[in-house]
């Protein structure tokens, strides 16, 4: 199955930062905060297909449904199975009886993962479709913005934000938030993101949470670091248990000074999906697959080592590669680490 997300520039690294193994095939990219052409759409999804189907998964905006929808109906008309998967998980841009009117932001990057794993490891579109929908029906995401952003050309930032003041729900193009109050210190910040997303916790969630803290493209790492320490004692004064903690940058707004914070209940399928192994330009982890085969062939590695003649460990440097150039390398590397453990104390001083 075919995996083909997108939306408009200026969020690196979504959406064509995660496009590699184990995450999405495609990507179809629109200019500056703006949906991609629906022939673009079409291209992507063409260039992917292989046979087996195209799922389809963005951020509910209404330009990318329109484009991405005349991509699909375009690709159904010659016969290619495409399916789409909106990615509703922002909780403040409209009240839970109208999740479907609810925008896409980083929580997205859950449902673009549990839709590669699934392909990846060969399951039919109709079970890539279901996992995708099941993963964006467990995660909530909760965002505050405390700066705008400026557009490429532009001299003044596309909206502002008061001095001191934070505006609590602001979506990732500016789009106004639910309220704006005083800036917060992260303690009492991550404990009003935490009770947002609880409260709107899926319906027969379990208390294991994957969680991610996203920094807007203007937030420093070192201030969401210290923002998910609170997350995580706040978390665990509710009973609930972080799993496999993201911090960093999964969906930005050009150098928006914000964050948000997302929490993904998991169970079994999910947990699988989200360990799998992934690469992409924007995003690595090993999974279980790779890390077995790893312990599998250092083991073997080990027992041929141990059972080899013991002469090879005794050669000397004339039957080591490189001939007269390679014995004069490591005569030099050897005197230059001499030179430096004589001189380790006076070095440290330095340091």
């Amino acid at each position: 199955v075919g995996v083909v997300v997108g939306g408009g520039s200026g969020h690196y690294p979504a959406f064509y930062g995660l496009v590699g193994q184990g995450l999405a095939s495609g990507a179809a990219i629109g200019d500056i905060f703006t949906s991609p052409p629906g022939e673009h759409c079409y291209r992507v999804a063409k260039a992917v297909d292989g046979g087996a189907g195209v799922l389809f998964t963005f951020g509910n905006y209404s330009g990318d449904v329109m484009n991405f929808g005349m991509a699909e109906s375009r690709l159904r008309s010659e016969g290619i199975d495409a399916r789409t998967v909106l990615v509703t998980d922002d909780v403040l841009s409209a009240p839970p009886e109208e999740t479907d009117r609810r925008r896409g932001i980083a929580g997205g990057f859950y449902v673009f993962k549990t839709a590669g794993a699934s392909a990846a490891r060969g399951d039919s579109i109709a079970d890539v479709e279901a996992l995708t929908r099941h993963a964006n029906s467990r995660v909530r995401t909760a965002g505050v913005g405390f700066a705008g952003c400026t557009v490429p050309g532009q001299t003044e930032p596309l909206f502002s934000v008061e001095d001191g003041k934070m505006e609590v729900g602001l979506g990732i193009h500016g789009e106004p938030g639910v309220r704006i109050g005083d800036q917060l210190p992260a303690r009492e910040l991550a404990q009003m993101l935490v009770d947002t997303l609880i409260a709107e916790a899926p319906e027969g969630a379990g208390s294991q949470v994957a969680v991610l803290v996203n920094g807007l493209g203007g937030s420093k790492y070192e201030e969401l670091f210290v923002l998910y320490n609170d997350v995580a004692a706040h978390l665990h004064r509710h009973g609930l248990q972080p799993y496999n903690p993201l911090i960093g940058e999964f969906v930005t707004a050009l150098d928006m000074t914000g964050l948000s914070l997302s929490l993904y209940w998991l169970d079994d399928d999910l947990r699988a999906l989200l360990d799998a192994t992934a690469a992409s330009p924007a995003f690595t982890s090993i999974g279980p697959d790779v890390a077995a085969a790893a312990s599998a062939a250092s083991a073997s590695q080990e027992f041929a080592a141990g059972t080899a003649d013991g002469a090879a460990s005794a050669a000397s440097d004339d039957d080591a590669p490189g001939g007269a150039a390679g014995a004069q390398a490591r005569a030099a590397l050897r005197q230059a680490l001499a030179v430096m453990e004589s001189s380790e104390q006076g070095l440290g001083r330095l340091d």
